[in-house]
């Protein structure tokens, strides 16, 4: 259970890694928040994912919110920490700013963790603890088979430089959690998502194209995304408030719906 903080000023640290497919993933992540929770005993601590794995990014900074904290310090998890992630950290981080009507903290994002000053002995201590390859496992592998999936429709998340820089990534992640979540694999026609190189209509950005019917969405959002699923990808119908369609003519990103996110 999380320990409640009380002070005047409610100040969190929210760890963040970019995916989880399994249960050790996010062992690994909560040992982490014990081991910040106690050299920050002032703070709430928790951990999220940017791209696929709950809780969410987002849905982590919304819970924070919803928890009246002053002040929040992101810890990317990630090396080499190349600046493009941060830039669309930063991005995406004030477009659900802009779109929450209740005041939100002060943020903060860590930049530096291959500077710091534990990083020798980190370093030295994963070298002493690292398990030899066992080739027999491979052997294994080679002797099971696979499932061919009966899946008719394909959702591509462009990762593009204009789509990443307009927080791609948070898309890409609130589609895998509802992949997952409403079991889109296997549900009406089946639905495999798919990050994609440059998809074209850089302009648009972020972009996601739906298969088999070759639909481009732009400016697409969470709540896009939710349309996508429910109409589209289960309902057989393009969502056209973000479908743009071929005209031989370019096209400016309409202006984007702002959602309002319930009070908790």
């Amino acid at each position: 259970m999380t320990k409640q903080i009380e002070t005047d000023e409610r100040r969190a640290v929210l760890l963040i890694a970019k995916s989880a497919f399994a249960a050790a993933p996010h062992a690994d992540m909560a040992r982490l928040v014990g081991v910040m929770a106690e050299r920050r005993p002032d703070a709430v601590v928790r951990y999220a994912f940017t791209e696929q794995g709950t809780p969410s990014l987002r849905d982590a900074l919304l819970a924070l919110v919803g928890e009246g904290c002053s002040h929040v310090s992101i810890v990317p998890l990630v090396l080499p920490m190349e600046p493009s992630f941060q830039i669309w950290l930063e991005k995406v981080i004030r477009r659900w700013r802009s779109e929450d009507d209740r005041p939100w903290p002060d943020m903060a994002i860590t930049t530096q963790i291959a500077a710091s000053s534990v990083m020798a002995a980190l370093l030295a201590d994963l070298v002493a603890s690292a398990k030899p390859i066992d080739p027999a496992v491979d052997q294994k592998l080679l002797a099971e088979g696979s499932l061919v999936p009966d899946q008719k429709r394909r959702a591509l998340v462009c990762q593009g430089g204009p789509c990443n820089g307009a927080g791609a990534d948070a898309i890409w992640c609130h589609l895998r959690n509802e992949q997952q979540r409403l079991k889109l694999r296997t549900t009406g026609d089946g639905t495999m998502t798919a990050k994609s190189t440059c998809l074209g209509p850089c302009n648009l950005a972020p972009v996601v194209q739906v298969f088999p019917e070759g639909t481009y969405y732009g400016g697409v959002t969470e709540a896009a995304i939710d349309r996508i699923i429910t109409e589209h990808l289960l309902g057989g119908t393009v969502v056209e408030d973000f479908a743009y369609h071929p005209t031989g003519r370019k096209q400016r990103l309409r202006p984007p719906q702002i959602p309002s996110f319930p009070n908790p």
